[in-house]
C-alpha cells in the first residue's frame, strides 16, 4: 500500500472514530458468540457490517459537530476542524461507510440485524447527536445506542431478541454506557462548556456529577453480578470473576466520593468501566465457548 493511500486509510478511521468502532465490534460478537457458543467465518459478515456502520455513524457525528469540534482543545486536531478533511469529503465517506455496512448485514445476514443497525446510526445521529445540544441529561437515551451492537450480533447468529439473555446484554450495555460517558465530561467537562454543550456540570457541582456517576457505576456492577441469573455467565469460576472484576471496579471508583476527587481519580475510573466492559465481554465469551463433556 502506498503512503498517499496508508495515509487516506488513517484519516477515514480517524474520521470513524476506530477506537469506538472496534469496541462496538467486539460486543457485536460478544452477542453472536453468546448465542451460538463458537467462532465461525459465518460471524465475519456481521462484525463487519457493523464495523462499517460504526464508522460511518462516528464520521457522520463528526461531520455534523465540526464547528463545535473546533472549539475545544481535545477535538480541534479531529479531521474536519484541522482542515484535512473537507466536510462535504467527510460526509461522502460516512455515507458510503453507512451504506456498505447496511448492505453487508441486509444481503450477508437478513433484515432484523439490518434494521437493528440502521436503529443505532438513527438514534446517534439524528437523535442523540442534536439532543446533547439542548439537554444535559442526553447520554440516559444515548446509552440505547451501546445497547443495540450485542443484539446485532446475537440476531444474526439466529437468536431471537427478546430471550433472556439478548435483553441482559442490552441492561448491561445500557448501563456501562452512561458512567462511560459521565467520566469523560468530568474529564473534559471544560471543553464541552466552551463549545457550547449543556452540560449536568452546569447543574450539579462537580463533588455532585462525580456521586452521580458513582452510583451508575455501582448500578453497572450489580448489573454485572445479576448476569449468572440470566444464564450468560454458568460456570463457578467465571461467576467468581465475574464477581472480583465487578468489585473491582467499584474499589477503584471509591475516590470518586472525595469531596474534592482529582482529575486523576477521574481518569483511572474511567480506564477501569472501559477494561472491566473488555473483561466482562471474555468472560461471557468463554463462558459460551466453554463446552464441558
Amino acid at each position: 500500500m502506498s503512503g498517499g493511500w496508508r495515509k487516506r486509510l488513517g484519516l477515514v478511521l480517524e474520521l470513524g472514530k476506530i477506537r469506538i468502532a472496534r469496541l462496538v465490534t467486539l460486543s457485536t460478537a460478544t452477542g453472536y458468540i453468546a448465542y451460538r457458543g463458537q467462532l465461525s467465518l459465518e460471524m465475519l459478515i456481521p462484525l463487519l457490517g457493523i464495523f462499517l456502520m460504526a464508522l460511518g455513524s462516528a464520521a457522520l457525528n463528526q461531520y455534523q459537530e465540526w464547528q463545535l469540534d473546533a472549539r475545544m482543545a481535545r477535538t480541534r486536531q479531529r479531521p474536519i476542524p484541522s482542515g484535512r478533511l473537507r466536510p462535504v469529503e467527510a460526509l461522502r465517506i460516512a455515507l458510503g461507510l453507512l451504506l456498505a455496512g447496511t448492505l453487508i448485514l441486509g444481503i450477508g445476514v437478513g433484515w432484523l440485524p439490518m434494521a437493528l443497525g440502521i436503529l443505532a446510526a438513527v438514534w446517534y445521529n439524528g437523535i442523540y447527536t442534536p439532543l446533547k445540544r439542548v439537554s444535559p441529561l442526553a447520554a440516559v437515551p444515548g446509552a440505547v445506542i451501546g445497547a443495540v451492537p450485542p443484539l446485532v450480533g446475537w440476531v444474526s447468529a439466529g437468536g431471537a431478541p427478546g430471550d433472556r439473555i439478548a435483553v441482559a446484554l442490552v441492561v448491561l450495555f445500557f448501563f456501562w454506557q452512561i458512567p462511560h460517558f459521565w467520566l469523560l465530561l468530568l474529564n473534559f467537562g471544560g471543553d464541552y462548556r466552551e463549545a457550547g454543550y449543556p452540560t449536568l456540570s452546569q447543574v450539579l457541582t462537580r463533588a455532585g456529577l462525580s456521586r452521580v456517576t458513582f452510583m451508575w457505576i455501582v448500578a453497572t456492577a450489580v448489573v454485572m453480578l445479576l448476569l449468572p441469573l440470566f444464564g450468560v455467565v454458568r460456570y463457578p469460576v467465571l461467576m467468581a470473576a465475574l464477581a472480583v472484576v465487578a468489585l473491582g471496579l467499584v474499589l477503584l471508583s471509591l475516590p470518586l466520593l472525595r469531596p474534592n476527587a482529582s482529575r486523576s481519580a477521574f481518569r483511572m475510573a474511567f480506564i477501569g468501566i472501559n477494561s472491566v466492559i473488555l473483561l466482562v465481554m471474555i468472560l461471557i465469551s468463554l463462558n459460551s465457548l466453554w463446552h464441558v463433556g
